[in-house]
């Protein structure tokens, strides 16, 4: 006689009147805590998503054009916004050159994540499920995964200067917390005063990452006010203290001339916009929350003005430093630190506590929500937002300690700038894929199906991972050796590192789009864009009137 397994007791001993099956329990204490953690989310039954995965609800687009250009705004205006230059014109530009660099790379970066987040705009999708319409439904989670990581890393960084602004406001409050005794060893690579400052930021910074971005548009409006007053403030506090027109810092010219000056240029035009391929990649994480498709139109204009206009107030502040202090400060909150009067104490606070808030926003923003959003696409039986932010945050606090990543920081950052050859190119495809290949035609449904129509064969689109990859490998050369001073590169190859994102963005957007007219996946085209279920006809005539890449076709019924 054949025995029974506990689960078929339980399938055969349901409510037999009612038709109601009872579903077992689970059999094992590691089983019962997943079964506990478990969300509702429809990974069974051919689809693999959950409430945070699905398309926003007309309920859940808050998001006007006010809200987007207060967004980028305070992304821009933040103590690394103030240290921009300071790299640009170390490498031998001018500051009229810094300046011009920083306009183009964030003019370029604003452009495409415009043009990358209108998906989300017309199928309200995160960039998870965007990214499987091009790379197959197995594949796109390699690019989700590589994505998820550099946001993590990106975390440790943000949060590292998070701190930074906490130590500052201590600073401002109570003097005395200079002095207080370091009891940790050195190889901690962190002392008690700044682990100190560490803990407040990163125990105020969690209630945040609960609220949830699409109810803290507040916080970026907060941010951009403050951190602007802040940085206008500092910039004609230091105008009437010392002047700063005739500075040897404002009459610095270009060291570098002919060809090595155009090398330069472009590599500092790279490492501008390298920073920014992360947002590009992830638009639409933020995009699918606008009123209508036009809300996110001022990010065109929000991203190269700020960004231009803080960087010129830090070569204004670092200008003055010198005069005032006997070294350049490219760092606000090192110039803060020395106002020690009473009434300077109580400014530094406040200045300190703006950079504070715009760090947060920074983080949660660029940061913890595009690591959720992708996390929430590997494990939606498991992790949702507001879960896969709390993960980023101790992964990228306390597992990675920033304290000990960042004792070697210019190989770290260089890494990460760098990062962009691989980000660049994933970005590419997505772009190519929507615009070119299908026309801004998807069928929302097919691209939460495991078997559906963008399954391509076994998960797996080898048009775009051939563009992928076509985009990154020969910027490897030039890139290794910028994170390992061991290793060389020709001319040649560092010539073409220095045109990395021309190259790996261009490169594998045209190299997709000719695949795919060579080789059409035509089981993916659609004659009618099928939109999510919940659009009402007011957003559809928007999307249809506000067009400015061809006409969307009709809606599905």
């Amino acid at each position: 006689m054949e025995k029974k397994t506990q689960e078929q007791i339980y399938v055969q001993d349901g409510d037999r009147e009612t038709g109601v099956v009872m579903e077992a329990p689970p059999s094992s204490f590691w089983r019962r805590i997943l079964k506990k953690i478990e969300l509702k989310s429809e990974v069974e039954n051919g689809r693999r998503s959950n409430p945070d995965l699905d398309p926003v609800p007309p309920e859940g687009r808050h998001w006007t054009a006010r809200h987007y250009a207060l967004f980028w705004i305070s992304d821009n205006v933040s103590v690394s916004g103030f240290r921009t230059a300071a790299s640009i014109m170390d490498v031998g530009l001018s500051w009229r050159m810094a300046l011009l660099c920083v306009a183009l790379a964030n003019l370029l970066a604003g452009m495409i994540v415009t043009l990358n987040g209108l998906v989300g705009c017309d199928y309200r999708i995160p960039f998870s499920i965007q990214a499987r319409a091009s790379y197959g439904y197995y594949l796109s989670y390699l690019m989700v995964l590589m994505r998820c990581i550099v946001g993590i890393f990106w975390y440790v960084v943000d949060t590292y200067t998070g701190a930074e602004c906490v130590q500052s406001m201590l600073y401002a409050i109570w003097p005395s917390f200079r002095n207080v005794p370091n009891t940790l060893p050195q190889s901690a690579n962190i002392n008690t005063q700044f682990m100190t400052a560490y803990v407040i930021y990163f125990v105020t910074m969690l209630p945040f990452h609960y609220v949830g971005i699409h109810k803290v548009k507040w916080l970026f409006l907060l941010k951009t006010v403050a951190t602007f007053i802040v940085g206008f403030g500092l910039m004609g506090w230091m105008i009437n203290s010392v002047g700063v027109s005739n500075t040897a810092l404002f009459n610095q010219g270009n060291t570098v001339h002919g060809s090595a000056f155009r090398w330069v240029f472009l590599n500092s035009f790279y490492s501008n916009l390298g920073g920014f391929t992360t947002l590009m990649v992830n638009a639409p994480d933020y995009s699918r929350y606008a009123v209508r498709r036009r809300s996110t139109f001022t990010t065109l204009f929000a991203v190269p003005f700020t960004a231009t206009l803080v960087t010129f107030m830090g070569v204004v502040v670092a200008a003055g430093s010198k005069v005032m202090y006997g070294t350049i400060l490219w760092d606000p909150l090192q110039v803060v630190d020395k106002w020690t009067s009473r009434g300077g104490r109580a400014a530094a606070f406040f200045c300190a506590l703006s950079f504070y808030f715009s760090q947060l926003g920074l983080n949660i923003a660029a940061n913890s929500l595009a690591s959720a959003n992708d996390m929430n696409a590997i494990w939606p039986k498991y992790i949702n937002l507001r879960r896969g932010q709390f993960i980023a945050a101790f992964l990228g606090g306390w597992v990675l300690t920033p304290w000990n990543i960042l004792t070697s920081a210019p190989a770290f950052l260089n890494f990460m700038s760098g990062y962009s050859i691989w980000l660049g190119p994933l970005c590419a495809v997505l772009v190519s894929d929507y615009f070119i290949v299908h026309r801004q035609k998807y069928d929302v449904n097919e691209l939460y199906k495991f078997g559906g129509i963008y399954n391509y064969r076994w998960g797996f689109n080898w048009r775009a991972f051939a563009a992928f990859t076509i985009g990154w490998v020969p910027l490897l050369p030039g890139f290794i050796p910028t994170v390992s001073s061991g290793i060389t590169a020709s001319s040649g190859l560092t010539h073409l590192y220095d045109l990395g994102f021309f190259y790996g963005f261009g490169a594998a957007m045209l190299s997709y789009s000719v695949l795919c007219y060579f080789f059409p996946a035509k089981e993916t085209y659609v004659e009618t864009a099928v939109y999510p279920d919940d659009m009402t006809s007011r957003d559809i005539e928007d999307i249809s009137s506000e067009g400015v890449f061809g006409d969307k076709g009709q809606i599905s019924e």
